[in-house]
């Protein structure tokens, strides 16, 4: 038998044709004699029907009803028949194959599959089973028709993004994955060298040096749809390989770059959803960002900015406010909650929740007013004047139902939590329309950082980016990242193409000549013969997937991922390695059974 259609093809155009579908019995059940299964590919699913009394003549009845018997759930199996309209009544309008069945002739079981441990046709999300079941069982899971809705449209947006890069003359070039050890940020995922014992190949953090060369070797206009690894902490929505779309680009300044991204993204915007998207797309600097908003990727599908009224209550004679402006650094800032967007609805009791809450994200508590006809109203309004309370009402844009929320504390700490109660209201109160997307670029970025343990100067990005003027401590990096939704999706600079002053950066960041030489001397190397003005962007597929279908987790459109502890339930990974594996590279065993507990000083070990 060959198959002739899929299972999600079939409809009333194809009455009366012989049909040979071949799939994955999803559920079986027998009426009285007449037998019905739901066939399923990566298609859809058709449902086949044998009844008896209708069986061609010439047909082993008897052997085919044993044939069909054998079919378990899952199983894998072959049918031919012929199209015929559902009864009147039992059609299923939510399938596009659910006006027509396939009427059973001739059947065979392919291969046979052992009950599976959880149900495999559409559920609503709450009935799945736990992730990391699901992860064990990914082959499985990945049959779902949502699965496979989340991996062809992985594939369509990649498949546009190409189409589109194609277009503008971008050449696809791929990179080393076995390359060296580059201090860039993340630890370095180490692949031992057999043939050359003791020295290691790194898997690539990002393609940044490799892609930069390409520009030196005068490719010009460079894309790759990269592999990228990182032996990072464990978070919420990270995984140690992870997927970007990889772009380079000589003789441009930031506004190519972004131009280029902005198209971009609209041809996958308008080939996935058929949506038009407006661009250019928002931008703030990202001092602007952490002012209004407490982070560098802030969600703009609401509103609930952050104003800063540290020098209207300044002379206030409200104790805490008194207490904390008393310490340097610190600041005041407040939210406006909008009547009409749901302030009538936080009542004292909810106002008492948020305060347990914020208390919980590292702040001693928070301050209320609501706005009322008679003007401003809590138990500590009596410390404000009149006066100032107008400044505050002006400045907040306060009107009548409004609720204003105030934290007090040092500066970083307030602008984080007023972060987090932003996105909080936002999910409580539903202030995001469901299905919106909103693009944001943050430019003006910091060029350098300081380590908040050490005290060191560290690279805010990278160590690559070209600086706005005079480099200094305090300079502007020539860097610009892409947010949707209040997720990152990639971040990108104009990179230095002099040598000399890619040297002092370096040695800004504390390398010595020998570490430079040692860490990149290649890469140095190249700029030394020639370097064009070049810059380019990295585009986070998996992120950009996985918001654009509405999903919690980016687990959801990656084929074999990684749980949230980097194990892989799957197939175990990582597990030790046998010592004679180890022996060959001649790497020692330190397996916890050869080690003596008694031999360790844990006072003075890490």
């Amino acid at each position: 038998m060959k198959r002739t259609h899929t299972c999600g093809e079939l409809s009333s155009t194809d009455l009366g044709k012989d049909a040979c579908l071949q799939g994955w019995v999803r559920f079986s059940r027998d009426h009285g004699g007449i037998l019905f299964f739901d066939l399923a590919d990566a298609y859809g699913t058709t449902q086949l029907v044998y009844d008896p009394e209708d069986v061609d003549k010439g047909v082993d009845k008897a052997a085919l009803a044993s044939t069909l018997d054998s079919f378990t759930r899952e199983s894998v199996v072959s049918v031919t028949g012929i199209v015929r309209e559902r009864v009147t009544g039992t059609e299923d309008l939510r399938n596009p194959t659910g006006k027509v069945e396939v009427l059973v002739q001739d059947a065979e079981l392919l291969s046979r599959s052992r009950s599976p441990p959880f149900e495999i046709g559409e559920q609503k999300e709450h009935l799945l089973p736990a992730e990391d079941t699901r992860l064990r069982y990914r082959y499985l899971d990945l049959r779902r028709a949502e699965m496979i809705r989340c991996l062809r449209s992985r594939h369509h947006v990649l498949s546009l993004a190409r189409q589109f890069m194609e277009s503008k003359s971008f050449l696809e070039v791929e990179t080393p994955l076995l390359t060296r050890s580059t201090p860039e940020g993340a630890r370095d995922f180490l692949v031992p060298s057999r043939v050359h014992p003791g020295s290691f190949y790194a898997l690539p953090q990002s393609p940044q040096l490799f892609k930069q060369m390409l520009m030196v070797a005068g490719v010009d206009r460079y894309y790759q749809v990269a592999r990228c690894f990182r032996d990072e902490d464990s978070r919420a929505d990270r995984q140690p390989e992870f997927t970007q779309f990889d772009i380079e680009m000589s003789f441009v300044d930031r506004e190519d770059i972004i131009t280029i991204i902005e198209d971009m993204v609209s041809h996958i915007w308008k080939g996935i959803f058929d949506e038009q998207l407006e661009t250019p797309f928002l931008r703030l600097s990202y001092h602007e960002s952490m002012n209004l908003y407490g982070t560098d990727s802030p969600d703009l599908r609401f509103g609930l900015p952050m104003v800063d009224v540290t020098e209207i209550v300044r002379e206030a004679p409200y104790d805490i406010f008194q207490r904390v402006l008393s310490k340097k650094g610190s600041a005041i800032c407040g939210l406006n909650v909008k009547g009409s967007d749901g302030a009538d609805g936080l009542g004292r009791n909810e106002v008492d929740r948020l305060i347990s809450w914020i208390k919980r994200h590292g702040m001693g508590g928070m301050t209320w007013m609501r706005v009322t006809d008679k003007g401003l109203d809590s138990n500590i309004v009596k410390y404000f004047t009149p006066e100032v309370q107008k400044s505050l009402v002006d400045a907040m844009g306060a009107e009548e139902g409004d609720l204003l929320l105030f934290l007090a504390g040092p500066r970083a700490r307030v602008l984080e939590a007023g972060g987090l109660l932003r996105e909080k209201l936002a999910a409580d109160l539903k202030l995001i329309k469901e299905g919106s997307h909103q693009f944001l670029w943050i430019i003006d970025c910091p060029m350098f950082e300081k380590d908040p343990v050490s005290g060191n100067i560290t690279a805010f990005h990278h160590p690559f980016v070209r600086p706005v003027g005079e480099l200094s401590a305090d300079v502007q990096g020539e860097s610009y990242d892409l947010c949707l939704n209040g997720v990152e999706l990639g971040s990108g600079s104009l990179r230095n193409h002099d040598v000399d002053l890619q040297r002092s950066i370096l040695g800004m960041l504390g390398l010595s000549e020998e570490k430079m030489e040692e860490d990149f001397g290649f890469f140095l190397e190249a700029l030394s013969y020639g370097a064009p003005p070049h810059g380019g962007i990295a585009l986070g597929v998996d992120r950009m997937v996985s918001i654009m279908l509405g999903k919690e987790s980016i687990r959801e459109v990656i084929a074999f991922p990684k749980n949230k502890r980097m194990h892989s339930p799957f197939d175990g990974s990582p597990t030790p390695v046998e010592d004679d594996k180890l022996s060959e590279l001649q790497i020692m065993s330190l397996a916890m059974d050869d080690i003596d507990m008694d031999d360790i000083d844990l006072e003075d070990s890490e």
